[in-house]
């Protein structure tokens, strides 16, 4: 039985940026942000699933502008899209200055998440996304795109794999920043 449709589904987490967090250079770890964005975008497709959810695939993290110590992060999720088990989640990166107030755009990624029976440990139907404005369907449209390029692109890098004769493909080498050990040719 399909499950009922369910509303546009967002998490909000803030977190204060602390010493610890800090790497050598002052800047907090890109580790510190990764694990704060599965956090919510586990708690955004659980909430929306009903169930416990993996995390299969992180797409397109960049690191935009560096987050500092003392600032407030705020990671904004919404399920952009549904599958049978899956879910993708967009999440957007915030980071504002206690002291002035000022907010800085820090990233945007998309995680990936897979409904999983807490029984059997299988994937398992999540229920359809209720599109309620013009804004959710774009970005449901966009994830549907996304997954097709994605899929195009594997494809590709698979079948460059495939055929990628290193011996053939050396003179491609000519300008990068790499050198030969003495290997065979």
């Amino acid at each position: 039985m399909e499950p009922k449709p369910i509303s546009y589904s967002q998490t909000t987490i803030t977190e204060l940026m602390i010493p610890s967090y800090a790497n050598f250079g002052g800047k907090i770890h890109g580790g510190i942000l990764l694990s704060l964005m599965d956090k919510v975008a586990y708690a955004c497709a659980s909430k929306h699933a009903g169930t416990y959810v993996v995390t299969v695939a992180v797409e397109h993290v960049e690191f935009l502008q560096p987050v500092e110590v003392g600032q407030l992060v705020s990671l904004l999720a919404s399920v952009n899209y549904v599958g049978k088990s899956s879910l993708i989640v967009g999440i957007r990166v915030i980071a504002e200055s206690i002291k002035t107030g000022v907010k800085v755009h820090t990233n945007t990624s998309y995680f990936t998440m897979v409904a999983k029976d807490e029984e059997t440990n299988q994937p398992t139907l999540v229920p359809p996304l209720l599109l309620e404005t013009r804004e959710e369907a774009r970005r449901f449209l966009e994830a549907v795109k996304r997954k097709e390029l994605r899929k195009m692109y594997q494809n590709e890098l698979n079948n460059a794999k495939t055929i990628l004769e290193v011996e053939e493909s050396l003179p491609l080498l000519a300008n990068e920043r790499c050198v030969f050990s003495e290997f065979e040719r």
